[in-house]
């Protein structure tokens, strides 16, 4: 299983399903949560062989309808990584508040380090 179905399978419990890599589509009912990878580290063998692990940045987005949805629906998120099974997963730093006045949503988002196998 790749890292991005670990996290689907990870997240979606918390949100009825509605976890998408880098948008959701415009019509998704909220809370609904978006990730996507923002870099990572890079293995570099001396041996010249491919690494057995890997390490991706995320950075998972929560858009809700109430701020305090969105607040809470980071804390399980960030649980639901810390304590993950399927990967390892480190906060990089805490969690930043979003809004978006236009489509009156309100969100949080966190920024993960994650190691996984390939």
């Amino acid at each position: 299983m790749t890292v991005e179905a670990s996290i689907f399978a990870l997240l979606s419990p918390l949100v009825g399903a509605r976890v998408f890599p880098d948008e959701a589509p415009f019509d998704t009912p909220r809370p609904y949560v978006i990730y996507q990878q923002i870099g990572g580290l890079v293995i570099r063998p001396l041996a010249k062989e491919v690494p057995n692990k890997q390490n991706g940045f995320f950075q998972v987005a929560v858009w809700s309808d109430r701020r305090a949805e969105a607040d809470a629906l980071a804390l399980q998120i960030e649980a639901a990584f810390i304590t993950a099974t399927a990967f390892d997963a480190k906060p990089m730093a805490g969690p930043t508040s979003a809004s978006d006045a236009d489509l009156k949503r309100y969100g949080k988002h966190q920024d993960f380090s994650i190691w996984s196998d390939r």
